[in-house]
């Protein structure tokens, strides 16, 4: 905090910090997707399967899954508790479930659901974080 010219206090960095802690989740998404992508491919591998590649649905779920998985991993490391980290896992997986309908109705591609999956997650983390904006506004926790 630094004060300013009248004595008040303000936030400097907060959203600094905000924008950083957005970026961090979103390489968190993107690592999560590589980790435990690669772990569930060489998993099934080891059982001698392969993930079912006609199955658009499943891959949706499965990449949801991969990406809340690497950001959970990150709040928790962060500090984040389990509230603020589990409204950020809904606002994940929460598209991916709202489009699954518009895939088994032949409304939307396999590949449109993925990428309105994608589109729509980025601003619904944004939302959830400018509710809890002090607890992502502020300094790591670790």
């Amino acid at each position: 905090m630094a004060r300013t010219d009248t004595g008040h206090r303000h936030h400097t960095g907060g959203w600094r910090h905000f924008f950083r802690h957005y970026l961090e989740m979103i390489a968190a998404m993107l690592v999560g997707m590589v980790v435990f992508g690669a772990l569930i491919r060489g998993g099934l591998a080891l059982a001698g399967l392969e993930f079912p590649a006609g199955r658009p649905d499943l891959l949706v779920l499965e990449m949801a899954f991969d990406m809340t998985a690497g950001m959970t991993l990150w709040m928790r490391y962060r500090g984040h508790g389990w509230p603020a980290t589990a409204e950020m896992a809904a606002s994940m997986i929460v598209p991916a479930l709202v489009l699954l309908p518009f895939l088994w109705l032949s409304v939307l591609s396999g590949d449109a659901v993925m990428l309105l999956e994608h589109v729509l997650m980025l601003p619904l983390m944004l939302l959830v974080m400018l509710r809890r904006r002090e607890e992502y506004g502020g300094p790591a926790h670790v």
